[in-house]
């Protein structure tokens, strides 16, 4: 037994005998010497600290600054959208809600500029920023006004269920069940015309839904009033008609994104300002031979 404490003792002292002593050890330096590891310190603290002034900054500008600043307001609108939104012979944007967005953008100072999409993805240009408003008769609801601010309502309308001159089958909403609706598929005409019971045919606007409707791809087309009077008055002879036309009345407003306070007053006060000097009537009997902001 005693051998083998002799033992272990001089393994020990040996493997301590060969270890390097502390003094001998390489020491760990810094990558950078001196004060070098300080002074990159504060240059990034001081570059990180800039980044966040700039997105402070650009963050606390609000969209009716940064639009009189670029001098442009950034209007979306969908194009396809007769009276409100379309071309013309000549391939010309034009439309009520065309010429109520060009006066808005005049009152506040600046020109308007308009970037064409489909409805289905219209709304949700504002939260990419392509643009600081939409205006294509959006209606004012609580869901969207949970996400997105609007103005004032600036047009009234009903909706309208459209069906070929010849359908008999169909006189009211009720009788829409298990017929085919053609309808832009995220539209406020559309929601109605599923909760009736119709079968959605889907459709990038107005125009599309009404030629379906005559050609017999679909039954029906859940509508606004003021486009199909807008039709009929350019197409009289259409073989359309109007089977059942909706009690409550919807809203319109121009809306943009969330927070803007300052430019839904700018974009109001100009709303105001244009139907007390007749701007709006002049615009509104144009396209539809009446005051539609009632």
């Amino acid at each position: 037994m005693l051998g083998n404490i002799l033992s272990c003792s001089v393994t020990v002292t040996v493997q301590r005998k060969n270890a390097p002593k502390v003094a001998d050890q390489p020491k760990i330096q810094s990558p950078n010497t001196g004060h070098q590891p300080m002074n990159w310190l504060k240059s990034l603290l001081v570059a990180g600290l800039l980044q966040v002034a700039a997105v402070s900054a650009a963050q606390a500008q609000s969209d009716l600054d940064r639009i009189k600043a670029d001098g442009v307001m950034k209007i979306g609108t969908e194009g396809t959208y007769a009276p409100f939104t379309y071309h013309d012979a000549s391939g010309a944007l034009v439309g009520f809600d065309v010429e109520i967005g060009r006066e808005v953008a005049k009152r506040i100072g600046v020109k308007a500029e308009f970037l064409e999409g489909k409805w289905d993805g219209l709304i949700a240009g504002l939260d990419a920023r392509r643009y600081d408003a939409v205006i294509n008769q959006v209606g004012i609801t609580e869901a969207r006004k949970a996400k997105y601010d609007f103005s004032d309502p600036y047009i009234t309308s009903r909706a309208v269920l459209i069906v070929r001159g010849d359908n008999d089958a169909i006189k009211s909403f009720n009788d829409l069940k298990g017929k085919k609706s053609a309808q832009s598929l995220t539209s406020n005409f559309g929601k109605l015309a599923e909760a009736s019971g119709a079968q959605l045919v889907g459709t990038d606007g107005f125009d599309q839904s009404i030629q379906l409707v005559l050609n017999g791809r679909a039954d029906a087309t859940v509508n606004d009033s003021l486009s199909f009077l807008d039709f009929k008055k350019q197409k009289p002879n259409a073989n359309v008609k109007i089977a059942a036309t909706q009690d409550n009345a919807d809203q319109s407003g121009i809306i943009v994104r969330k927070g803007e306070a300052k430019l839904v007053a700018a974009i109001n006060e100009a709303l105001a300002a244009m139907k007390a000097d007749g701007t709006y009537g002049t615009i509104s009997q144009k396209y539809f031979g009446a005051d539609v902001s009632k």
